[in-house]
């Protein structure tokens, strides 16, 4: 379609500017497009962020305009330099565009409106654009969201007889008040509209974002866009009754308060996010699942790390002591309910080894290695019963936590050989290094591929050097970061569906994919080049900044087995707040990352 060759051509003339990415899908699996600037995601106290948005009605005259006042933006550059960093959402509704049926979408929604978006992040079957350009333009942190509409398509309080007008959130009046001046802004009313939603309360838990809209026929654009570009790049402009306005202040100071929010949270020490997952994850066990068992086990790693807390040992000995003292008496549980058996559940014993080095009580290592016995019986294909039959990803990692374990506790080699054949046998691995989800499901989800880089880590943690087998693993295992390393987006995270660029930003995949390459690199395996050190280092600014002080996370994939259809894997929910599952991998992931800093010196 041309709004996609126009774009292309923006990218084409400024490659070292503009990348093009995607901020969600349509139902119709059209890509959201986005211009984004190579810097949007990096911290500069000298230059803002800026945001451009338009084409949320679908209407080819609104695309136009945001079209062409990204050529205005260009023509300006190099005047404006890199003070200012401009990204932008030219076509916020591709579908309403493309089928004909602007303002709505043609599954029912308008993107235009119904914003804040509740619930249903990111499948709603009627609005799934105005759930992601919510989230999106949040954490992609904008000092300021400039809004472009058509003339035509103002809102009926604009003056019909003005042929430009220029609206301001209340944030935006706070934070760049000459500029608003001088431009001659009214203020925009809080509503359901973008610039509205994101004007008040806290969206997406974080701060207002400031926002201006300019409403204009197209032969008024280039006039009123040349001020804000000069008012926002320093220089004077003059106001509609002739008066010479000052520019804004100095663009160090004109941060918005997201960004800080954002750039504060990115600030923190892997230690300190540590201490406020644990706060939160860790605390029970029940039933006997990684989900919780995983956070276990980071508490206990994160007491060996942190000199000035309160050791836990006592208090995660006292949750598990129950399941420890099974005999069928009253007050004692047996480990596994029946039908809650499967390899989730079994590596719930991940914290095993290291409450047993805490405390010397071997009971601990007993309930691990007689788990691992399950694994000794297969089905009729070989492989371990408590896997599935047609090698599941996440069974990788199940089976790594629960068999690398009791090799290392006992030192029998039949473990490792186990564990060795499923990942070996397994060939879900593709021709481009990713993994399916199993070998009949051909899609590359987000945190199946998390699975698999932590399976083949903690696998090689465990396995000998001398081990003739380890070679074949560890070529996998770097087959396969490479190719992660190439799918990573600017932020720091991956994404729901590895290779579809529009799909969520998913926290799980992000947490293990960045603790295998911590680990690696930690453990010597992973050369520790500059391309490793920044994948690792883009992975924890991009979680850090998803991680609350409280614990809260942002957009964890909610449990998943096989699904049927590249949809199905695009709309399974996203969990935003608080989350067994990703909190643990996140724990994990943070003192990993601490333990690399520990370790490596000069970084």
């Amino acid at each position: 379609m041309i709004l996609d060759e126009q774009i292309d051509a923006l990218v084409t003339h400024a490659p070292d500017y503009w990348q093009l990415d995607a901020c969600g899908v349509t139902r119709t699996a059209r890509e959201i497009p986005v211009l984004l600037h190579r810097a949007a995601y990096l911290p500069a106290a000298d230059r803002m962020q800026a945001l451009l948005i338009g084409g949320l009605s679908g209407e080819l005259e609104d695309v136009n305009l945001a079209l062409e006042a990204l050529k205005s933006y260009h023509a300006y550059r190099p005047r404006l330099s890199a003070r200012i960093g401009l990204s932008a959402v030219p076509c916020g509704n591709p579908d309403g565009l493309a089928l004909g049926v602007a303002p709505e979408n043609g599954a029912g929604g308008n993107p235009s409106a119904g914003y804040p978006p509740t619930g249903n992040f990111f499948y709603d079957p009627a609005n799934p654009e105005a759930h992601s350009i919510w989230r999106w333009v949040s954490f992609q942190a904008p000092d300021l969201v400039i809004e472009v509409r058509a003339r035509s398509n103002w809102r009926a309080t604009v003056a019909r007889d003005e042929s430009a007008s220029w609206e301001a959130s209340a944030p935006c009046l706070q934070l760049w008040p000459q500029l608003c001046s001088a431009l001659n802004t009214s203020e925009l009313t809080p509503d359901s509209s973008l610039l509205g939603a994101l004007a008040t309360g806290k969206p997406n838990g974080l701060a207002p974002v400031p926002g201006l809209r300019l409403a204009c026929p197209a032969d008024a654009l280039q006039t009123e866009l040349g001020k804000l570009w000069a008012l926002l790049n320093g220089a004077s402009a003059t106001t509609p009754d002739r008066r010479e306005v000052a520019p804004a202040k100095p663009l160090a100071d004109n941060h918005s308060d997201t960004r800080r929010a954002l750039e504060a949270r990115s600030a923190r020490t892997p230690l300190a996010v540590a201490r406020a997952l644990a706060a939160t994850y860790g605390h029970q066990l029940d039933p006997v699942i990684y989900t919780q068992g995983v956070a276990i086990s980071g508490r206990l790693r994160l007491a060996q790390l942190d000199a000035h807390g309160v050791d836990p040992t006592a208090d995660i000995a006292a949750v598990v002591e129950p399941y420890a003292r099974f005999k069928g008496r009253d007050g004692s549980k047996a480990l596994f309910a029946a039908g809650a058996d499967g390899g989730a559940n079994l590596a719930g014993l991940v914290w095993a080894d290291e409450l047993t080095a805490a405390t010397g009580d071997s009971r601990y290592a007993d309930l691990l290695v007689h788990t691992a016995d399950r694994y000794r019986s297969t089905h009729d294909n070989d492989v371990p019963i408590p896997s599935h039959p047609d090698y599941q990803v996440e069974d990788m990692f199940f089976s790594a936590a629960v068999l690398g374990r009791a090799f290392k506790l006992t030192g029998d080699e039949n473990y490792l050989r186990i564990l060795t054949r499923f990942l070996l046998d397994a060939e879900i691995q593709q021709a481009d290094g990713l993994f399916w989800h199993d070998r009949s499901t051909p899609y590359y989800w987000g945190r199946g591929n998390g699975f698999a880089a932590l399976s083949y880590a903690e696998t090689l943690t465990y396995m000998p050097d001398s081990y003739p087998e380890r070679a074949a693993v560890l070529a996998i295992h770097l087959r396969h970061l490479e190719a992660l390393r190439q799918y990573q987006h600017p932020s720091g995270m991956w994404h729901q569906v590895i290779n579809v660029p529009g799909s969520y930003l998913e926290m799980s995949s992000t947490c293990m994919i960045g603790y295998a390459l911590a680990r690696g690199m930690r453990r010597g395996w992973l050369d520790a080049d500059a391309a490793h050190r920044d994948a690792l280092m883009q992975a924890w600014q991009g979680v850090a900044a998803r991680i609350d002080d409280n614990g809260g996370l942002v957009d964890v994939c909610t449990g998943t087995g096989v699904q049927q259809s590249l949809r199905d894997y695009l709309d399974r929910p996203a969990i935003f707040g608080p989350d067994e599952r990703g909190g643990a991998l996140a724990l994990w992931f943070t003192t990993e990352m601490e333990s690399f800093l520990n370790a490596v010196s000069g970084f």
